[in-house]
Parts: C-alpha cells; sequence; structure tokens
C-alpha cells in the first residue's frame, strides 16, 4: 500500500475501458503509482464466462501497453468477495479499476465485503480508482437496473454518495432520452445527477472534477442538461463518504 495519507484520484468513465484510446487516461491514473494495474471483471459475471474472459484479456493487453503489471482479480460472487486471498490481491494498486457489465450484480457482490473494504482503505492511501459504465454506477448512491429501469435497483456502494451516475449517456440520450433520467433523478439538492459520454471521463474527487476524453459530461437538473466539456472543471456537492 501506498505510505500516501491522501485518497488518490477517482475515474468515472463512460466507456472504453481497456481500449487504446483510453490508456493516456489509464497512464495517467497511474503516473506517480506503484505498476500494478489492479482489474475487477465481476460486472461481467452474469454474461458468462467467455464474457468475463474477454475483459481480462482486455485489461492485460492494456496493462501491457503501459509497461505496468495485470493484476486480475476474480470475484464472482459474494462469497468469492470475501475470500482473504483474493482481498489480498488488491494491496499494493497503483490503479484499481472496475470494469462494465451489470452494475446492480457488482454492487450486490461488493457490498460489505472483505474486497471492497480492500479497495476502499487501498483508494484512501492513495491508489487511484476507476469504474467505467457498470463500475462507475456501482460506486454511487443508487444503481438502477439497466434491463429494467422503471422498477428495481439496489443501493450503490456508497463511495461516492453525493453522485449518481449515467454512463454511456450519448448513446442512452440518442435511445431513450428520458427514461433514466427520469428514474435517476435525485430526490434532494445534495445529490447531483451526471451523464457520461463514451470514450469520456470524469477525473478528480471528491468535488472538484476535470472531464477527459473526446467527449462531454452531462449535469442534468430541472429537465435541462448543462455541458461540462473535455478539459473543463465541475464541481461536485460535498461527499458524505
Amino acid at each position: 500500500m501506498s505510505p500516501s495519507q491522501q485518497p488518490g484520484p477517482l475515474a468515472l468513465v463512460g466507456s472504453g475501458e481497456y481500449l487504446e484510446v483510453m490508456a493516456p487516461l489509464e497512464r495517467h491514473l497511474l503516473d506517480g503509482r506503484a505498476p500494478r494495474y489492479v482489474q475487477l471483471a465481476t460486472a461481467a459475471v452474469p454474461d458468462g464466462p467467455d464474457v468475463v474472459a474477454r475483459w481480462h484479456r482486455l485489461g492485460q493487453e492494456q496493462a501491457s501497453r503501459l509497461g505496468v503489471e495485470a493484476v486480475i482479480v476474480p470475484v464472482t460472487n459474494h462469497e468469492s468477495a470475501n475470500d482473504p486471498h483474493l482481498a489480498a490481491m488488491v494491496e499494493g494498486a497503483g490503479l484499481i479499476y472496475l470494469s462494465g457489465g451489470n452494475p446492480t450484480y457488482l454492487a450486490d457482490t461488493l457490498r460489505d465485503s472483505l474486497v471492497w473494504s480492500t479497495i476502499e482503505e487501498n483508494w484512501r492511501h492513495g491508489a487511484a480508482l476507476a469504474g467505467c459504465s457498470a463500475g462507475a454506477m456501482a460506486l454511487t448512491s443508487w444503481v438502477p437496473s439497466l434491463r429494467h429501469p422503471r422498477g428495481g435497483g439496489t443501493v450503490g456502494l456508497g463511495l461516492l454518495a453525493h453522485l449518481r451516475v449515467i454512463p454511456h449517456f450519448d448513446a442512452f440520450a440518442a435511445r431513450m432520452p428520458d427514461v433514466l433520467t427520469r428514474f435517476l433523478l435525485p430526490d434532494n439538492d445534495d445529490t447531483m445527477l451526471l451523464g457520461v459520454d463514451e470514450e469520456t471521463a470524469l477525473v478528480g474527487g471528491l468535488e472538484e472534477w476535470t472531464v477527459w476524453g473526446r467527449q462531454s459530461v452531462w449535469h442534468l437538473h430541472d429537465g435541462t442538461r448543462d455541458e461540462i466539456k473535455s478539459g473543463e472543471l465541475l464541481r461536485t456537492p460535498a461527499s458524505t463518504s
């Protein structure tokens, strides 16, 4: 674990984990940290072992491009999320990455687990922590069911209790512009709803962020959308984390 007592940076990524287009972001998150890239494809488990294996392969390829060690932590269910051996694999991470898939499954699997507490502890001591798509959604306070957005969902991991996130926002906005927004709108002024476009990330935390990537982040409120473009800053409400 890093000797730093300051939390590392956070990244909420709309899409593109482990792809060459997002390598500059992942290199930035690893800069000055241990060359140990810890990867969890847990959100893809409901899609089957072939999909999980694909995420593992992509993660290894990205780590190779970056010249760092890929550490795959094969958490598949809540029982394995409490395996001390798997939790120990997180230790010493420079970057911890939760990749995409099913956000409710990811949150339900990691919540109140040994692996999650180890992830959070390493982040609080300086490791970078990123979530893409499902991973970004799971880091917040509430995760809707993407398959049934009108009903269902689960409590998130709560690291960013002051945010709710819609990844792939440009794609969602084109296909169903109001559905996710309607069911994710916060019920108080202390929570902010953000849409993150594909191949784009919001980097920083807990309250001050910068947009990275080729598109934008959107603050959704009162039936309007405020665009925050790549390179611009965004301040979010005070975190309760």
